[in-house]
């Protein structure tokens, strides 16, 4: 049997092994709904998948391979030409050429990178412009159970912030997390932070202000407060309140109503202004 025989006889098994492997619908399947989370179109993955096992394709040949309706392919086409995963040879006919896939995803992911910046951009403004709706005078106030819900909410919060950050610390348990939460939003070096709490033992990180409330009675250091929690207020626009009990466990409210928000800065201006600065 001659080397050319051998060569034609082994490149047909490997075309017949890759198109059986494709052909697999349950492979096929899975490939197409990969392409599809990333943005694809039904047909738009069929299409490219079936470019992706020839070169040069015409759009006869892309019907028949990929099975999407002759009708469909060359407006398929054009969609995969503008999101840069098909390239075209000016022949006659036309021959198209699938993209690298390396090259291809990358394009698919830079894409949609950019669609949920703009999308969170509209979303955000959209929400920032809001009607209130037919509620009259009521304000909603919002309930938060358990600590890792707590955290969470306290960090997305605290990372919003754009002018000011407001704590009142009642008992050391919150401290750490606090602490442990400007270091991770980086908040203490683009806004101001200022914490009032009845006690602070250790140095104040920099950049952020700590007032320690008067004591008044002798023996008010020795009262005993049987939960610990905090107070906190973003831009003075949302407000979060958060109570750790050893025997109801951990809860929250969270509001931006002005009612809400008028009554706990009221606390803080209390605490503050009753508070001496601690040195840096």
């Amino acid at each position: 049997m001659g080397i050319t025989v051998v060569i034609a006889i082994t490149t047909f098994m490997v075309q017949s092994i890759y198109m059986y492997a494709m052909a697999d619908p349950s492979t096929l399947l899975a490939l197409t709904e990969q392409l599809k989370s990333l943005g694809l179109t039904k047909y738009e993955a069929l299409v490219y998948i079936a470019l992706l096992q020839v070169s040069g394709a015409t759009a006869t040949e892309i019907h028949e391979r990929s099975g999407v309706p002759r009708a469909s392919v060359y407006p398929v086409l054009d969609r995969l030409v503008g999101k840069n995963l098909v390239s075209i040879a000016h022949t006659t006919p036309k021959r198209f050429n699938a993209v690298d896939p390396e090259e291809g995803i990358d394009h698919l992911m830079k894409s949609l990178g950019s669609d949920a910046v703009k999308a969170r951009k509209q979303l955000s403004k959209i929400y920032r412009e809001r009607s209130p709706g037919e509620r009259g005078d009521q304000e909603l106030i919002w309930s938060i159970s358990g600590r890792e819900n707590i955290r969470s909410r306290l960090l997305d919060l605290i990372a919003q912030a754009k002018a000011n950050v407001k704590i009142i610390l009642v008992g050391d348990y919150l401290k750490s997390e606090i602490l442990d939460i400007l270091v991770i939003t980086d908040r203490a070096g683009t806004v101001q932070v200022e914490i009032a709490t009845d006690r602070w033992e250790g140095s104040v990180p920099d950049r952020v202000k700590v007032f320690i409330r008067k004591h008044h009675e002798p023996d008010d250091r020795g009262v005993k407060v049987p939960f610990t929690g905090g107070i906190f207020l973003v831009d003075d626009r949302k407000g979060m309140v958060v109570m750790i009990s050893p025997d109801e466990g951990a809860t929250a409210l969270f509001s931006e109503s002005t009612g809400f928000l008028r009554f706990f800065s009221m606390i803080w201006d209390f605490f503050s202004t009753n508070g001496k600065k601690k040195p840096q």
